[in-house]
């Protein structure tokens, strides 16, 4: 009799228990599924907002990337590289927006950006775009993740790890666009000739100088401008002082590419597009 107490006790006890304990992987496995989802519709979210505000730039010379950054009535700003507008003899700029259509657009010369890397197109357009919202760049830390966009100029045939051809992108229209993830990998403290200061892992190539860099958020925290393992070296990363980096910092300096922080610049902007257009499109903040 004591025996068969016993094993209804324990057939009770296995009952209750063990479905609860069943339980918990699934749950765990369940919340691990659903963050992971949470996670992918995040970046898909990014990536489209990355390829709504930003441009194609064509120039009688080369190729670029920018981000739409104001809208003021019908006529809107974007932020690109200095480099990617001053290498044009005759200045004379077609911007392609997400819609596909083709604009063209005036520089806005000026020497508020002094020897930063930044220079400002516009063009108008009867078309909604969108703009990008600005992010803190001061709120920047090592190891947060940033995405990276821009119109790649050259396209790379590969068979296996062998490069075959290499293709201009020109004529490619939208279809060249690219935006990658990666982290941020360095914040120098000094900032290098341009006004280079984010030092991240995303790959960024020819053709993409002048793209947004983007948070978590999709709002723009910098400018994408120098890329990874430069030509020139040491010569290469130069400091606003003249001074070149340590050859060990440099090792670690040339493995990433480099954005200029949009702080540093945003009060510039305000002065070359006027507070209405700050205003209407929340461009900056204080």
């Amino acid at each position: 009799m004591i025996t068969s107490f016993l094993g209804g006790l324990l057939s009770f006890f296995h009952s209750q228990l063990i479905p609860k304990i069943e339980q918990k992987p699934n749950h765990i496995a369940n919340l691990q599924l659903q963050l992971i989802n949470n996670r992918f519709s995040q970046e898909r979210s990014v990536e489209e907002i990355a390829r709504q505000i930003t441009v194609r730039i064509f120039t009688d010379s080369g190729l670029g990337s920018g981000a739409i950054i104001a809208r003021q009535g019908q006529t809107y700003t974007i932020l690109t590289n200095h480099h990617v507008v001053a290498s044009s003899p005759n200045q004379t700029y077609t911007v392609l927006t997400d819609d596909g259509q083709r604009h063209q657009a005036q520089w806005l010369q000026s020497s508020q950006f002094g020897t930063l890397d930044v220079a400002l197109l516009q063009f108008t357009s009867s078309n909604s775009y969108r703009v990008v919202k600005i992010g803190d760049s001061t709120q920047l830390s090592v190891g947060n993740v940033i995405y990276a966009s821009g119109f790649p100029a050259w396209h790379f045939r590969r068979e296996g790890n062998k490069i075959t051809a290499l293709e201009d992108t020109r004529h490619w229209g939208l279809r060249a666009f690219r935006v990658t993830k990666g982290i941020v990998g360095m914040l120098s403290k000094q900032a290098l000739f341009g006004g280079y200061q984010i030092g991240y892992s995303n790959d960024v190539v020819e053709g993409m100088s002048g793209g947004p860099v983007l948070n978590e958020q999709a709002e723009l925290i910098g400018i994408n401008g120098m890329l990874k393992y430069p030509l020139q070296d040491t010569q290469a990363i130069v400091f606003v002082d003249g001074t070149t980096p340590s050859e060990q910092l440099f090792e670690q300096m040339e493995t990433l590419s480099w954005a200029i922080p949009i702080n540093d610049i945003h009060h510039q902007i305000e002065t070359l597009i006027g507070e209405s257009a700050v205003i209407e499109n929340e461009l900056l903040r204080e």
